[in-house]
């Protein structure tokens, strides 16, 4: 029997392992999923980019007097036009009032060297960028929060969609939801990219974050919960592997495609053929049996039995005792009894340092000293080896020590960039910020496949939505960090540091979930003996022989 009381309990994750919890069913879901999820980092690490800013300085048009500085040439013009900082560049916002011919002689000072902000906007370096936010709407100098708040617009609407998605998907099933985020990310990505006025595309980018919420967090859990007790691992590990291979298929497609509109329409193009395989895509069966649709449940099973050539086991199982789930769970579930309110809160904290830091890095890819495109590369490259090492730590030593290890480093590698010498600015400041990068990296991928493990089924969306809001809450503060460097050039690292140390302590006190069958209901967490403190090697593990649930195990 699928449900039934005590006496009839059969496991999910029994039943899962008999018809193969690894086969050719969960190799064509997780093959058939590639389609949408390499358009997560596409959109996320765009504004790397989109939103580019080219080196730039005024437009000089203003100083011409009619006199000889018409003759000059560009290089002359700016001379005569553009003070130099201190670190000897050109103003890329000031220039003088007045031409300073002297500085043609060799002459650096002036009685009149007065200058003023920019008076008939800029003219920017095309040799890399044809066009990007920054050109097309002069966001920079006084304006250049403007260009940082299209990060922030689209990471507050990717803020809001993982609460909606997350419990929609609980509610009516992760399938449906699916369809829903590709035809909505679709929609608002190519209205996002032939917006006339920067004010229309900041909103269309809102929206797009708000519907690319579904893929991102519905994706994986529709993964995990077609994937045995032995094979999870491998499944948040290789479903890790997306983000990756898009993000190496970002740099491709921005080197080839240099204006940012054409960009945003490329970056989208794969979705196109998820909506043509959305079709194969099954239904979790965990999900089903959770909210009572045995007959549905059965026949998904009965399809990744026959994919996996396990018809056998099934006809044992055709007759079903059934408890139906009546409650309808949301959000505030999170909060209501006391073991799953303490994982709520700690996994709120952490998810929100792990987002914090990971975009801190992620959308500072100049600040290494390198081409952007090869520090893309490079950071891409480093997490393949990184996630495969990262799946055989788990293996052996579980999720706990992995998360909160992998945090203590990220903020142990920003500490150290911040002493690193300019002299070392392209070389060993590089090394140490990708080493960063890759343990942030490995903390992102550790905490989705936790969080996934430590959620029951009834409300695994919803707090895959709570801790989602969280980290995009981080995500979008995260951009603007950049901008207290004008206060204290040091001042972003010391936080993301902070911030990466705060929330690796905070991952100890988290309960250990290494070869633990997933939870059904809420009351499988408050009745087993899971403990906010418990030692790493107990606490779900129980749910493995407890023998008092009377629920399929999800």
């Amino acid at each position: 029997r699928l449900i039934g009381d005590s006496k009839f309990t059969m496991k999910f994750d029994r039943i899962l392992s008999e018809i193969d919890g690894f086969g050719k069913f969960q190799i064509k879901l997780v093959l058939i999923q590639i389609l949408s999820r390499v358009c997560l980092p596409c959109h996320f690490l765009l504004n790397n980019f989109m939103a580019a800013v080219p080196s730039h300085h005024c437009n000089l048009t203003a100083l011409d007097d009619g006199g000889i500085f018409g003759n000059l040439t560009q290089e002359q013009k700016l001379a005569v036009g553009v003070p130099a900082e201190h670190n000897g560049t050109l103003s890329s916002c000031e220039m003088f009032s007045k031409p300073q011919y002297q500085h043609l002689s060799g002459l650096n000072s002036s009685e009149d060297a007065a200058t003023v902000q920019c008076q008939n906007g800029w003219v920017y370096d095309n040799s890399t960028y044809k066009s990007t936010l920054a050109t097309e709407w002069d966001l920079v100098c006084s304006r250049k929060w403007m260009n940082k708040a299209t990060a922030t617009a689209f990471l507050i609407g990717v803020m809001c969609g993982a609460p909606l998605f997350g419990y929609f998907s609980d509610r009516y099933g992760r399938r449906p939801l699916l369809l829903v985020s590709y035809l909505s990310t679709l929609a608002f990505a190519v209205l996002s990219a032939f917006s006339p006025l920067y004010m229309i595309f900041v909103t269309m980018r809102f929206f797009t974050g708000m519907s690319l919420a579904g893929i991102s967090i519905i994706s994986i859990t529709l993964n995990v919960e077609w994937f045995g007790i032995e094979s999870r691992t491998f499944s948040g590990i290789i479903t890790s592997l997306d983000w990756s291979l898009g993000s190496l298929l970002l740099v491709g497609i921005s080197y080839n495609v240099n204006h940012w509109r054409m960009l945003i329409v490329a970056a989208t193009s794969p979705l196109i053929l998820s909506l043509l395989t959305w079709r194969w895509l099954p239904e979790s069966a965990r999900w089903l049996l959770a909210n009572g649709k045995e007959d549905a449940a059965h026949q998904y099973l009965m399809q990744c039995a026959e994919m996996n050539n396990r018809t056998k086991y099934m006809n044992t199982i055709t007759q079903q005792t059934t408890v139906k789930c009546r409650n309808k769970h949301t959000i505030v579930d999170l909060f209501k009894t006391p073991k799953i309110r303490n994982i709520s809160i700690c996994l709120g904290i952490v998810w929100s340092g792990v987002a914090f830091t990971y975009y801190g890095i992620s959308l500072n890819i100049t600040g290494f000293g390198l081409n952007p495109y090869l520090t893309q590369v490079i950071f891409a490259s480093m997490e393949i080896p990184m996630k495969i090492i990262v799946y055989f730590f788990l293996k052996k030593f579980g999720r706990r020590p992995g998360e909160a290890a992998s945090l203590l480093l990220t903020g142990l590698f920003l500490f150290i960039n911040i002493f690193v010498a300019k002299g070392y600015r392209w070389a060993f400041r590089t090394i140490v910020g990708v080493l960063g990068k890759s343990m942030s990296e490995a903390s992102f991928t550790i905490i989705f496949l936790y969080t996934t493990e430590l959620f029951p089924t009834v409300v695994r969306e919803n707090g895959l939505g709570y801790t989602s809001f969280l980290a995009r809450l981080a995500m979008s503060i995260s951009p603007l960090i950049m901008l207290l460097e004008d206060t204290w050039h040091l001042l972003p690292a010391v936080i993301y540091c902070t911030v990466a140390v705060v929330a690796g302590l905070v991952a100890c006190l988290l309960p250990e979930t290494l070869n633990a069958q997933l939870p059904d209901s809420i009351d499988d967490i408050e009745k087993t003996s899971l403990h906010i403190f418990d030692n790493p090697l107990t606490g779900l593990n129980d749910l493995q022989v407890s023998p008092s649930l009377v629920h399929v195990l999800s």
